[in-house]
């Protein structure tokens, strides 16, 4: 007896923030991969028609930064028929400024579009969600999510929050068919991590610190995305799923 069928996404949509680049368009295609159709949400919109690739799927031009973005994404969604049965929280912001040195501004854009992004646009959507009993959330959780980095006291807060988030909505929702979990990843080369993979000894080091003795590709990414979106995951809700090649076994 094949088990092929519980990973299998044909007539489901997924929306995807950040879709367009690094880990957002590496799920995209892995949900796409999975027959899903995809909506690919981000500022850039020729970036999104790049990543599309021809794929069945939608793009959305968006400033999540903007308050307005998650009704105007909604709206999107709803004028071209395609809601979606499963959202992926991976826009994201890492200043990487020294406590001392954050501003305000800097501050809120990374709560912003790391922490508020992924409740609110989740919480749009979620009615569609309830009206079909089946939905799965996947926001994006960090190494940061459960240790302190150097520069990295705006985007560790809004991590550590996306882990909490991800339990709180798991409790408000899959009653009601909806499971939200999150993936932290460990180093994948993104552009957020340009400033690791492109100093060697820093990516070495990072890479010592897993049990695997390796940074992650960006293809160990799509098992983990399938399985979390797809029935395979059913009684699997507000869970951290760490991919980080065991860095925090150690």
């Amino acid at each position: 007896m094949t088990t092929d069928h519980i990973f299998d996404l044909s007539g489901k949509r997924a929306l995807i923030t950040g879709g367009g680049s690094g880990i957002g368009k590496a799920m995209a295609h892995a949900l796409s991969d999975a027959g899903a159709s995809i909506i690919l949400v981000g500022r850039r919109k020729a970036l999104l028609q790049e990543a599309l690739e021809g794929r069945d799927g939608m793009v959305i031009a968006a400033d999540l930064l903007a308050a307005a973005a998650p009704q105007a994404i909604y709206d999107a969604c709803a004028d071209a028929g395609a809601l979606p049965d499963i959202i992926i929280n991976a826009a994201g912001l890492n200043p990487r400024k020294h406590a001392d040195d954050i501003s305000p501004e800097q501050w809120q854009q990374t709560i912003q579009l790391n922490l508020n992004v992924p409740f609110f646009l989740s919480q749009i959507f979620v009615p569609h969600m309830k009206q079909n009993n089946w939905g799965r959330i996947i926001n994006i959780a960090s190494l940061q999510s459960t240790r302190a980095f150097t520069n990295g006291i705006a985007y560790g807060a809004s991590k550590g929050g996306v882990s909490q988030l991800t339990r709180a909505m798991a409790e408000a929702w899959s009653k009601e068919g909806i499971n939200a979990n999150a993936i932290a990843p460990g180093f994948f080369p993104t552009e957020l991590t340009a400033a690791v993979f492109e100093n060697d000894a820093v990516a070495s080091h990072h890479a010592a610190m897993t049990c695997i003795g390796r940074n992650g590709g960006l293809e160990d990414l799509t098992g983990p995305t399938i399985f979390l979106a797809s029935e395979a995951s059913n009684y699997v809700t507000g869970q951290i799923l760490s991919v980080d090649g065991g860095y925090t076994a150690k």
